[in-house]
C-alpha cells in the first residue's frame, strides 16, 4: 500500500488547512486511517483516527473541537480539515493504515504510512 499525504503549507494562526491522504494499491476501505505529527525535536503524536466504514472516529485532546477527518473510499482519500491553527499545530502531518480496520492512537498498531506533509503555522 502506498499513502500520498498532502496539503500542507504555510498558514497564519487562525486559519484553515485541509490535507489528504491518498492510497493506492490496495482499497482504502480495507485500512482504518490515523493521521499523526511530528514538530521538530519532539515525537511522533497521534492527531486523529477514523475507522474503516467512517462510522468511529477520535481526536487528541490538543486538536478537538479544531479538527475533522473524515475519508471517502469512493476516492481512496482520507481527509484532515482543521481550523483554529496555531503555532503549536506546526509540523509534519503523517497519515497511516492499519489492517485491522479500527481506529487506533497507537502509532504501533499501523502498518502503513505516507511520507509526511508539513504544516507551518505563523503567529
Amino acid at each position: 500500500v502506498q499513502l500520498q499525504a498532502s496539503g500542507g503549507g504555510m498558514v497564519q494562526a487562525g486559519g484553515s488547512l485541509r490535507l489528504s491522504c491518498a492510497a493506492s494499491g490496495r482499497t482504502l476501505s480495507s485500512l482504518g486511517m490515523g493521521w499523526f505529527r511530528q514538530a521538530p525535536g519532539k515525537d511522533r503524536v497521534f492527531v486523529a483516527t477514523i475507522s474503516y466504514s467512517g462510522g468511529s472516529t477520535y481526536y487528541a485532546d490538543s486538536v478537538k473541537g479544531r479538527s475533522t477527518i473524515s475519508r471517502d473510499n469512493a476516492k481512496n482519500t482520507v481527509y484532515l480539515q482543521m481550523s483554529s491553527l496555531k503555532p503549536e499545530d506546526t509540523a509534519v502531518y503523517y497519515c497511516a493504515g492499519n489492517l485491522y480496520r479500527g481506529t487506533s492512537n497507537n502509532a504501533r498498531d499501523y502498518e502503513y504510512w505516507g511520507q509526511g506533509t508539513l504544516v507551518t503555522v505563523s503567529s
